[in-house]
């Protein structure tokens, strides 16, 4: 069977803000976001979501088929809206998020993927510790696990949802048991944990043999395996928008993983000159999405990778 790369995450359709003015509008959600990117790069990309048949949601469908992502596994329905994020850019054109959303009464009802041990699984965002859809979640990750595919997480938790962490921290401690790769910012590490320093987080994670790759917006990514630490400096860029980067990062280590050939059980035992490969990609991946309004990487980018 060959490999393929399965994305489990919400769609949103993000309005973007700038001096409280709307400059921008595209389909988003992070792991749909990273879809996208994975899809522009002609990589098998197999996105799991849900989404209203409103014009937000047919737009949606019509980006992702468009990119070549297959959308066999997206829950459609219309009895509901898309949800909407409410994206407002600050003067350094990071942003904050207010959300809107009108789910279906019937969420997520779709056919189990048939993983295999060739295929990565990323997941994470609000939408993979939403207790509505949480059972549905859980048996897509024990479908996952036990099939042995390598599993990539971003917790991706927003100030918005602050409020409700704690009934949902639980359901991000088993996502991380899930998780063979946990790809966090340091907002989410500050939010969930409370802590400052990702190496107190790490101590956490290392007992669980997990590979943590840490970033920090502009500042430098720490990797984190086998019980070592490596930096990776971030070049100095003016960034129009950061909405995306951390979710175009994660499609740029998915990239390079499933280019390299990587699964599961090599993880550990990689040599440091594929870290360096994989890591820099994500960095590479980033920095494009940072130089537009959009949440993918552009096609001029995509061509110099195929070039």
């Amino acid at each position: 069977m060959s490999n393929k790369i399965y994305a489990l995450g919400e769609t949103v359709y993000d309005i973007i803000f700038k001096n409280v003015k709307p400059v921008s509008a595209c389909p988003g959600g992070s792991v749909l976001n990273s879809a996208v990117s994975l899809g522009r790069c002609g990589l098998p990309v197999y996105f799991i979501s849900e989404i209203g048949m409103d014009l937000p949601g047919k737009s949606t469908l019509h980006l992702l088929k468009s990119n070549n992502v297959n959308t066999d596994y997206i829950y459609s329905f219309d009895d509901g809206k898309t949800k909407l994020a409410l994206a407002f850019l600050n003067d350094v054109n990071n942003a904050e998020y207010d959300f809107y959303n009108q789910y279906s009464h019937n969420r997520l009802d779709i056919k189990m993927p048939d993983f295999s041990p060739d295929d990565i699984l990323l997941f994470g965002s609000y939408f993979s510790i939403d207790s509505q859809i949480r059972t549905t979640i859980v048996k897509i990750l024990n479908k996952a696990k036990e099939s042995g595919c390598l599993v990539v997480y971003d917790p991706n938790f927003r100030k918005a949802h602050l409020n409700e962490l704690t009934k949902l921290k639980s359901s991000i401690s088993e996502n991380i048991e899930y998780a063979d790769i946990i790809r966090a910012s340091n907002e989410d590490i500050k939010l969930i944990f409370d802590i400052e320093e990702p190496k107190d987080v790490y101590s956490i994670l290392n007992n669980k043999n997990k590979i943590l790759v840490y970033t920090q917006g502009k500042n430098d990514v720490i990797l984190f395996r086998n019980k070592q630490s490596e930096i990776f400096h971030v070049p100095d860029i003016h960034p129009i928008s950061t909405i995306a980067a951390g979710d175009s990062f994660n499609a740029g280590i998915i990239y390079s993983l499933f280019n390299l050939g990587i699964k599961r059980n090599d993880l550990h035992q990689l040599a440091d000159n594929d870290w360096d490969k994989i890591i820099n990609t994500g960095i590479d991946f980033a920095i494009d999405v940072c130089l537009s309004y959009d949440n993918y990487i552009s096609t001029e980018f995509m061509n110099k990778l195929k070039s």
